[in-house]
This record gives structure tokens, sequence and C-alpha cells, in this order.
């Protein structure tokens, strides 16, 4: 692990800042968020990051823009989890829906961070500072908030798959995705989160599949499907000419991105 953080010395303004963007405030502002607004709001806020990024990324002039089928691809898919979630959307509480904004942009400004000011290091030390730098932030309000009583194996059981699976593992997945795909297209996968909450409802706790759930599904597909695949005519050549004179002055993107081994 030392020689995973070690290299992290000289980026360590990058890494916090991801840390911040990408982990610490979402986690919070979040977590207060979904005590207030229903699921179908938060769900569809969450899906706006694909189209965040894409903005971001034209603001700030980077590489990875995307073509107008892709940009279609990104709308497709954010109405097919429109479609998925419902339209039981309400804005009682603005503040909440502000929150749950900003951590659209957290979602979709933390993989271009990683993209272009982290990408010579490796994503397990990224990972692993970025949890630990907001497991010390939140400490002295976990430290409130201990239980009384100690809880049940089922209840660290369902803790360390939290820890493990869906966080850890789940990063260094995503790092590797940013590094194959590009930071715009990699956050398409938060299309999917509402899809899989479906299929497990649907296969687990034995929920109804609606026609609104399947053209949903259907939509988020063909969206990402869309927005994911590379460039061709124009802007593939412009794309390509970019990563040509990229590649002149560093290494291509997943070279730089050493991941699992380190």
């Amino acid at each position: 692990m030392r020689g995973g953080l070690r290299p992290l010395l000289p980026y360590w303004p990058w890494v916090l800042a991801y840390t911040i963007v990408e982990v610490s405030l979402p986690w919070f502002l979040l977590s207060d968020a979904e005590r207030r607004l229903s699921s179908s709001l938060t769900g569809l806020l969450i899906a706006a990051v694909p189209l965040i990024g894409a903005i971001v990324t034209w603001l700030t002039r980077g590489d990875d823009r995307l073509d107008l089928r892709q940009i279609g691809g990104l709308v497709v898919g954010l109405l097919g989890v429109g479609v998925l979630v419902g339209l039981d959307v309400s804005f009682q509480d603005l503040g909440a829906v502000g929150e749950v904004a900003l951590v659209a942009i957290g979602y979709a400004t933390g993989p271009i961070i990683v993209s272009r000011r982290l990408p010579s290091v490796p994503a397990i030390g990224v990972v692993a500072a970025s949890l630990v730098l907001t497991a010390v932030g939140y400490a002295p309000l976990a430290l409130r908030q201990l239980p009384t009583t100690v809880p049940s194996p089922r209840v660290w059981v369902a803790v360390a798959i939290l820890a493990v699976v869906c966080t850890a593992l789940a990063f260094l997945l995503f790092f590797a995705l940013i590094g194959e795909v590009g930071p715009v297209r990699a956050t398409v996968i938060t299309y999917f989160n509402p899809a899989v909450a479906l299929l497990l409802g649907v296969t687990l706790l034995r929920e109804p599949f609606t026609v609104g759930a399947v053209l949903g599904f259907s939509l988020i597909l063909v969206g990402s499907l869309l927005a994911t695949r590379r460039a061709s005519g124009p802007a593939a050549g412009a794309a390509s000419s970019a990563s040509s004179s990229s590649a002149s002055e560093e290494p291509d993107t997943p070279g730089r991105l050493r991941r699992f081994q380190e």
C-alpha cells in the first residue's frame, strides 16, 4: 500500500479535490437529501451526471468531447430513467433538490479530475487515500452516533459488503473504466443504477415488472449504446488527431492509469 500512496504526494491537491467532490461531500449531501426526497426525483437528478459531465468537458475544452449522436444517446438514456422511475417528483424541499444537484455535479467532475490530473498514479492509492481522508473527516460525527449495543452479525456482513464490494472494488473498476472510455462516457453507468435496482427488486423481492419498466430499461440500453460508441466521421478524425498529439507528450491513458498491481 505504501508504494501506492507515495506517488500521490506530488498530486495531493488534486487527490484532495477528488476526495471532496466524488466521495466526502456526495455521501453527506445524498444521505441528507434522501430523507426528504422521493426516490424518483433523486434518481432523475443523479441520472443527469453524464449530461453534466459533457457540459463541463465542453466548457473546459477537454479532449473527451461528445458528438451529436452521443449527446442524443445521453438524452435518450435520461428519458429512460424518467420512464423507469416514474414521474412522481415534487419540489417541496428545494434545499434537498439543491443537495442532490451538487452531488450530480461532483460525480461528473470527479472522473474528469482523475482523467486530466491523476492519470499517472495508481488507482488503488487514490481510492485508499480518498476513503481514509473521508473516514477521518467523518470520524467526529460518527463517534457521536455509535450504536448503544453490538450490531448483529448480519449487520456486520452488510457493512463489509458495502465497504469492500460497493465502495472499494467499485471505485477501482470505475477508474479502469475511465481509462478505457474517458470520464464522460464512464459516467453513463449511472443510468443503470435504477435499472439494476429494478431487476433486483423483481428477481429477489418479487416486485412487479411493468410496461413502463420495460420501456424505460429499453431506452436506457439504447441511450447507453449511442452515448458510449466511439465518434465517427469528422469527430473521430479530430479525436484521433488530439489523441496523437497527446500521445507524443505522454503515454496513452490506459497505460497511465496503472491499476490493480500497484
